[in-house]
């Protein structure tokens, strides 16, 4: 059945048992995947995957179901499920969006991304991987050699006249790449997140893959202790990606977050502005709306390090008797209303990366961190995890480090940032963040 057919059929139906209030979600994903070595295919997926989902206000209380299916038997299915389970939720009843406002015109799709061939996207993924294993005869292999291309197509209607579509699409090519010297094995990667598919260039992601990995041989031990550290943007970003949640109403609300009380209050350091952007032309989380219908916004989180807002959907912005700003999120149509931002990230400044490297006398590098879903608590702000990096003497960067450990705390960070860098860059999951000088970290090299 078609869409628009559905949906009048369910509001249709729904208003004869009672509904007072009905929503249809509606949300397809393509996504096409493809892993290479050593010049074969190693997995190869495809898929297109769409369904529905209600959410309907029955008795005072709201109800939720969804399906693969457009068709009449789902529509029984759907009303007469959103009726059972809305009596069985305890919680305080949610509201639908009129849809009584202004939306931003925005386009944050690619048709010339999605003209792009399978045998296309293969061909540079095979492209790319050769042009590695001749830059340097040290290169043994890539453990990872991925090319990732997503596409979302989202529409929201309620019988309150609300009626919303929306798409995005982007793509992703990832290696990782395995150098020897002698008994010495290190790896290095490199991931570029794009729209258009010709600014991807063979030469320099190969060249970059490789120089990584390469320049982390020789690494050497250095004593441990308190280094003034730069995080380098994509270790910035990682970081700022397990501790977003603290800007939640829903963390804050539920005294998971150590911001709860300090809107108003200093934060961060006075370079550190955080702004929350779902209108980046190539943001991966762009959008005129947000999981509920509500108008996005560009938010000024945090502004020269005094926290301003935290990001609200409608149903915590009713608990504390504010306006949602847009941040009602569902991962899949199968879910329910959550909280997340958009595009997050630190607002970058003149600084270059070398600018923040000649600043330092004796410090430390960290340009990759892991283990940071277990060595890092978001709730506290507390974080002790691996690192890879190099160190720093006299302004220059002296070598590689051996494996190291940085503990510290995220919020005590925030404020002991020093400088901001000028590098912005963001990850697959929609965060980002320049180079970041912090004034001390402990330190631990292997």
């Amino acid at each position: 059945m078609e869409l628009t057919k559905f949906r009048d059929q369910l509001f249709a139906e729904g208003e004869k048992l009672g509904f007072t209030e009905l929503e249809l979600y509606y949300e397809k994903q393509e996504s096409f995947g493809c892993d290479i070595f050593k010049g074969e295919i190693d997995n190869f997926e495809s898929s297109s995957v769409s369904g529905v989902s209600v959410r309907g206000l029955y008795n005072g209380k709201m109800g939720y179901a969804y399906t693969e299916k457009l068709d009449e038997e789902s529509i029984e299915f759907l009303l007469k499920s959103a009726k059972e389970n809305a009596g069985l939720i305890e919680d305080d009843p949610e509201e639908l969006f009129s849809g009584d406002a202004e939306y931003k015109k925005a386009n944050f799709y690619s048709p010339s991304l999605e003209e792009v061939t399978a045998e296309q996207k293969i061909a540079l993924l095979k492209e790319i991987e050769e042009k590695i294993y001749a830059y340097d005869p040290r290169v043994v292999q890539t453990n990872y050699a991925t090319l990732q291309n997503f596409s979302a197509e989202t529409a929201i209607y309620n019988n309150k006249g609300l009626s919303l579509t929306d798409r995005n699409n982007f793509l992703y090519v990832l290696f990782s790449v395995v150098v020897k010297e002698g008994d010495e094995i290190k790896s290095g990667m490199t991931i570029k997140v794009t729209k258009d598919f010709a600014s991807l260039n063979a030469d320099e992601i190969a060249k970059e893959a490789v120089e990584k990995a390469l320049s982390y041989l020789g690494g050497k031990t250095y004593p441990n202790k308190t280094y003034p550290v730069i995080l380098k943007n994509e270790a910035a970003a990682s970081l700022i990606t397990v501790f977003s949640s603290s800007f939640s109403a829903d963390a804050v609300q539920k005294g998971q977050s150590r911001l709860k009380g300090k809107l108003g209050e200093k934060i961060a350091s006075d370079l550190v502005t955080f702004i929350d952007d779902p209108f980046l032309p190539e943001g991966i989380r762009s959008s005129t709306f947000d999981s509920e219908g509500v108008p996005t916004e560009k938010l000024t989180v945090v502004d020269k390090g005094q926290l301003q807002t935290y990001f609200y959907n409608m149903k915590t912005a009713k608990k504390d008797g504010v306006k949602s700003n847009g941040h009602g999120t569902k991962y899949s149509y199968k879910g329910t209303i959550g909280v997340a931002p958009s595009n997050f990230f630190i607002e970058p400044k003149d600084k270059s990366f070398d600018e923040l490297v000649a600043s330092i006398e004796e410090g430390v590098i960290v340009t990759g961190l892991s283990g940071l879903h277990s060595g890092a608590n978001p709730i506290s702000g507390d974080f002790s995890v691996a690192a890879t990096g190099y160190f720093i003497k006299d302004g220059k960067i002296e070598g590689a480090t051996n494996y190291m450990t940085i503990a510290g705390n995220f919020f005590e960070l925030l404020l002991d940032v020093v400088e901001v860098g000028s590098d912005l860059e963001f990850s697959t999951q929609g965060i980002g963040s320049p180079s970041l000088k912090v004034k001390g970290l402990t330190v631990t090299i292997d």
